[in-house]
């Protein structure tokens, strides 16, 4: 059996209590602050200092952790009868868990489009999208299909509201973000497969 250390707990209380305070306020990071952090915690403000530097680090710690477990949530284990329908699996897991927990998705989202590395997040899930194609798209084609979803999904996922009169999809409906994500994969999968015909 594997015990924390009281350190280890501490800064885990944190991290959750972090978490919960950016979904609860939105994702609106202004309005938490680190004495509001410390007081949910029931730990010293000092404390969040001493393990994360700062409170905008404390916060890209657990929007890359949160975002880290959906990437490694893929059902890599499940079997099925094609990379197309793996990958949409995979896809529509991602594009649900952006609209369940919105706020924290966001700022991810908006935090790598502004600083894009090859360790965000964006490009951590492109690499787990990849891991689904084992044999139906060239190697070559792999990273501009994986990238070209990502983006849609991620312009999809942000510009809601707006999508729903320009493509007919409403994303407060789980089957309609299944279609869309069916819908792009289908077009992706056609032009990878057409251009090496």
């Amino acid at each position: 059996r594997i015990t924390m250390s009281k350190s280890e707990n501490v800064k885990e209380r944190i991290i959750s209590v972090t978490v919960e305070l950016i979904e609860q306020y939105g994702g609106d990071t202004k309005s938490i602050t680190a004495r509001l952090i410390a007081e949910k915690a029931e730990v010293g403000l000092g404390l969040i200092n001493y393990y994360f530097g700062s409170k905008d680090h404390l916060i890209t710690e657990c929007v890359q952790r949160i975002i880290g477990e959906v990437v490694a949530g893929f059902h890599i284990e499940q079997v099925f009868p094609s990379d197309k329908e793996r990958l949409i699996a995979w896809a529509a897991y991602v594009f649900d868990f952006l609209f369940e927990h919105s706020a924290i998705c966001r700022i991810s989202i908006l935090g790598d489009l502004q600083n894009y590395s090859q360790d965000s997040n964006s490009v951590y899930t492109q690499y787990g999208f990849m891991k689904s194609l084992k044999s139906d798209i060239s190697e070559k084609d792999k990273p501009i299909l994986v990238f070209i979803l990502t983006a849609a999904m991620q312009v999809a996922f942000l510009g809601s509201t707006t999508v729903n009169p320009l493509l007919g999809y409403d994303f407060t409906k789980p089957k309609d973000r299944m279609r869309y994500i069916e819908k792009l994969v289908d077009i992706l999968f056609e032009g990878a497969l057409k251009a090496n015909e």
